[in-house]
């Protein structure tokens, strides 16, 4: 007689990002809709246009949402939890992601912190591991966290008995 699968129910993951990244988002959306508004304002001197206005309109309508609402979305969702058996992400904003990948899995441990994520002190860790799904990513962690995990991750990788093929 073969016991039946007790249905499991993920729960969001224990740990939120760090919360400089509001301001990180906020800016980094501020600067890219920010350079949107100047081009449609070239726009508008070079050829008069009053698309270039709409345009205009737009981009600022956009810029505002991008930096006020969508980094308290993204913090809300953002997500994530390691155990010495599993590396778990929630990420996402209109669309959530959860990720799952086994800790005997891991590949390689990497952190990255471009220019502003530096001027914010955050830092991002992605894991690379066997599967076609790609590496799992924690965007947003202040920068001792994501070294600390490096580290936690690098140990548990290190003690799973499977050899990440």
């Amino acid at each position: 007689m073969s016991a039946e699968p007790v249905p499991v129910r993920l729960r969001p993951p224990a740990h939120r990002v760090a919360r400089a990244a509001l301001g990180y988002w906020a800016v980094r959306s501020a600067l890219f809709w920010g350079l949107v508004a100047a081009g449609s304002v070239v726009a508008r001197v070079a050829t008069g246009s009053g698309w270039a206005l709409v345009g205009l309109a737009g981009a600022v309508l956009l810029g505002l949402v991008g930096s006020l609402v969508v980094p308290r979305w993204r913090y809300a969702v953002h997500r994530w939890e390691t155990t010495p058996d599993a590396v778990y992400t929630q990420s996402g904003w209109l669309s959530i992601e959860r990720r799952l990948a086994p800790t005997s899995r891991i590949q390689t441990v990497d952190s990255s912190q471009g220019p502003l994520e530096r001027l914010f002190g955050l830092s991002n860790v992605s894991v690379s591991t066997a599967s076609a799904a790609g590496e799992l990513t924690i965007e947003g962690l202040d920068a001792p966290t994501a070294e600390r995990l490096l580290a936690e991750l690098t140990t548990y990788a290190q003690a799973a008995p499977d050899d990440a093929t």
